[in-house]
């Protein structure tokens, strides 16, 4: 069940709050949170245009299923590869996955695909027979649980456009991958757990996000980029509130504050 969260006028000003729940259903325990965004390194083109339609990973699960998964927030497009030159990048697709190891990612190309050449030009790009069930892409990386992870696809434009020779050029992408993992999270256990507080992971920037602890005590704040925080656990009334301050997180685990004793 979702629940206000008391939210004291001190905090009045942060400048942005996530809500998220904390039990074990709406946190996703054992899952990861993967983005696919795409950058590229700069060609001699006025544009490289490129249809997307899908993404895929390839799961290979111990004693689960495993194969080909397609990522479900998909932003399907025609992207001119060269806006995302010099360090920019955009959100091709995301998903929460049960957390394990993946091989590769595929992507799933459309026919629109085209290079403006500097002419002004227009000419259609071929892609090869080879690729119609996409291009894959080896990643070798395995996912903890509760992080979130980054795939950033560097498209070599230059190296990706291929003239034929008559006039004409095919499309043979050239891309390399690089992972990472972006955030991690808090998690713990509050006691008495019928206190249920609202809990707030604030930055020393006053960045915000938040949870609820569960009817267990449990909560999980996912997705905490690295830094140090003050971790705030509000009550109604405010007479069992409590403050963790100096709260260390990595961009790759999950940081535990085990057990939290609220006054009484």
């Amino acid at each position: 069940m979702k629940r206000k969260l008391i939210i004291p006028f001190l905090l009045g000003g942060l400048v942005w709050f996530s809500a998220c729940e904390s039990d074990n259903e709406s946190n996703g325990a054992g899952t990861s949170k993967l983005q696919v965004r795409m950058t590229d390194a700069p060609g001699d083109y006025e544009e490289v245009n490129v249809e997307i339609e899908s993404v895929q990973v390839h799961r290979e699960a111990n004693g689960g299923e495993d194969g080909w998964v397609t990522l479900d927030e998909i932003n399907p497009g025609i992207y001119n590869l060269l806006d995302f030159a010099n360090g920019r990048d955009t959100l091709l697709a995301s998903a929460e996955l049960p957390a394990g190891r993946i091989s590769q990612i595929r992507l799933i190309l459309g026919d629109e695909n085209t290079v403006k050449l500097k002419n002004g030009n227009i000419v259609n790009l071929k892609t090869p027979s080879g690729q119609t069930s996409g291009v894959k892409l080896q990643v070798n990386a395995n996912l903890e649980a509760d992080v979130t992870y980054v795939m950033l696809l560097d498209f070599d434009a230059a190296r990706s456009v291929v003239p034929k020779g008559n006039g004409g050029y095919n499309l043979k992408p050239v891309i390399r991958v690089i992972s990472q993992a972006v955030a991690g999270g808090i998690k713990g256990t509050v006691t008495p757990a019928e206190y249920k507080p609202g809990i707030y992971v604030i930055s020393a920037q006053n960045d915000t996000l938040g949870g609820f602890a569960n009817d267990n005590g449990d909560f999980l704040i996912k997705g905490v980029p690295a830094g140090t925080y003050t971790v705030k656990f509000y009550t109604e009334g405010g007479a069992h509130d409590k403050q963790v301050d100096n709260v260390t997180v990595s961009q790759n685990a999950i940081k535990d504050l085990g057990t939290i004793e609220l006054p009484e």
